[in-house]
């Protein structure tokens, strides 16, 4: 009954996030500097009559109250609204970038926090060597390094200088079955480095923190005054203690996966959520917006969601607090 309890104050607390989250971003982009019906009308040219039925047919003419309670209406039904930029609906505007933004950002979660942790373990293990001095200087070093900085740093280099990989975008074009592949593939690799980069440093951060703080620990000095091996201590005791704060990392991480790195994705021309995301900031495209903010933000409260009730069956210390 403790664990269910657990489980259901979790989720109504998600609940109540997710809703307020729905609120905000209805209001907060309502209340930015600039008409987007005005610039549309700027861009095309339209009279006062085609304005007012732009306004009409966006819902822009009813008071604010009733924009939200029709806002709420449709995004109960799965319904996001029309874009201002190419009145096409917005699911279908995200729903063709979903899949780049999932393989960047997917891969680049994988590999950061699976290079995080080892560095993390190891330097943490072997702490004072001059293993864990270079790599906690280098973690702290692409920790604090703007993503969008090394990703033109890198670009110069390998594309621009070596000639290596592609400067930008999703692929060459004009290719199939395997060709393309291995195309796609290359115009990845800078970008999903650049990502790798840029969160490596804080996997390996936590996970050497965590290590020395577990390596004190009772239990820990107990097995090893027992003479079990370190490589064994390390394993069973210290190691899976010590993971449970990057796993919840790597949750979160995962749930900014829908959202995707905007800077990166800007930079390289990645067309994903981020670009996308860009873009429509950039025309006060607000449905696009305000579609793009509700599905990370939802993204980020269920893998928050998932991390708090697993964390809470690993450790049930979480559960009685």
């Amino acid at each position: 009954m403790g664990a269910r309890r657990y489980v259901l104050r979790k989720v109504l607390q998600a609940a109540l996030t997710l809703f307020f989250v729905l609120t905000a971003n209805f209001f907060m982009f309502r209340v930015m500097p600039g008409d987007p019906i005005a610039m549309l009308a700027r861009s095309q040219r339209l009279d006062e009559e085609a304005i007012a039925e732009q306004q009409a047919s966006y819902g822009l003419d009813k008071p604010l109250p009733q924009q939200y309670v029709f806002y709420l209406q449709q995004t109960l039904r799965g319904e996001l609204g029309l874009s201002f930029r190419n009145a096409r609906p917005v699911w279908d505007e995200i729903a063709a970038r979903v899949w780049p933004t999932v393989m960047l950002v997917g891969i680049g979660t994988i590999l950061s926090s699976a290079i995080g942790v080892w560095v993390g373990t190891k330097g943490g293990w072997n702490r004072g060597s001059r293993f864990d001095t270079s790599t906690l200087y280098g973690s702290l070093v692409l920790y604090s390094m703007p993503e969008g900085w090394l990703g033109m740093l890198l670009m110069l280099v390998f594309a621009g200088w070596l000639g290596w990989f592609p400067a930008g975008g999703y692929e060459t074009g004009g290719m199939s079955g395997f060709a393309r592949v291995i195309d796609v593939a290359n115009h990845l690799v800078l970008p999903c480095v650049t990502l790798t980069l840029g969160y490596v440093g804080s996997y390996a951060i936590v996970m050497r923190s965590s290590l020395l703080e577990v390596m004190r620990e009772g239990f820990v000095l107990t097995a090893r005054a027992k003479g079990v091996p370190d490589r064994l201590v390390l394993r069973r005791h210290a190691g899976p203690n010590a993971f449970l704060p990057t796993f919840t990392l790597i949750f979160l991480s995962f749930g900014f996966v829908l959202g995707g790195a905007i800077i990166v994705e800007t930079v390289f021309s990645w067309p994903g959520i981020g670009l996308l995301t860009y873009e429509a900031i950039n025309t006060r495209d607000y449905p696009t917006i305000q579609a793009i903010f509700l599905l990370t933000s939802a993204m980020v409260i269920v893998f928050n969601l998932a991390a708090d009730v697993t964390y809470g069956y690993l450790d049930p210390r979480v559960r009685e607090a």
